[in-house]
């Protein structure tokens, strides 16, 4: 099997939002099939087209043999162990997972949309994934969100 490289956005801003994230990129290792490869400080951001408390962001780098659907589903699994719950378009949440980029691919189905749809409108997932992957990431992508509040907040694992 293909061997893909993956990033995951991660995020939480109910409970201890820090501890959380952290936990959550460990696990991302301990998936089947999955290696953690790398992953960003800890950023704390405001909620965008939210509410709620100030999210804690992050991103990690996996490499795995998981199919993209696979991926989503055991990302969904975890944020679920997390308490997640979803009463409603953008609720707050305990744990986020969502996949950014796998690969190359891009892929448009009813449950999955790679790369993720919004990923390059948002500054709390630009600037973990330039933090880690500045290839994947062009100045002119980070100047668009400039404007939106966010700050490093250290190191997680």
């Amino acid at each position: 099997m293909k061997v893909a490289r993956v990033f995951i956005a991660l995020g939480a801003n109910l409970g201890d939002a820090s501890a959380t994230v952290t936990q959550a990129i460990q696990n991302l290792g301990q998936l089947r099939n999955t290696t953690l490869l790398t992953h960003s400080s800890l950023y704390r951001s405001a909620p965008v087209e939210a509410t709620g408390p100030d999210f804690i962001n992050a991103v990690a780098e996996i490499a795995t043999t998981l199919s993209p659907e696979a991926l989503l589903e055991a990302l969904q699994a975890q944020e679920q162990d997390a308490g997640r719950q979803r009463p409603y378009r953008n609720a707050p949440r305990t744990l986020d997972l969502d996949i950014l980029l796998y690969d190359e691919l891009t892929l448009d189905s009813p449950t999955l949309v790679i790369p993720h749809p919004r990923m390059f409108t948002r500054a709390f997932v630009l600037l973990p994934l330039a933090e880690i992957a500045s290839d994947r990431v062009t100045p002119a992508q980070l100047q668009a969100v400039s404007g939106q509040a966010i700050a490093r907040v250290g190191q997680s694992c």
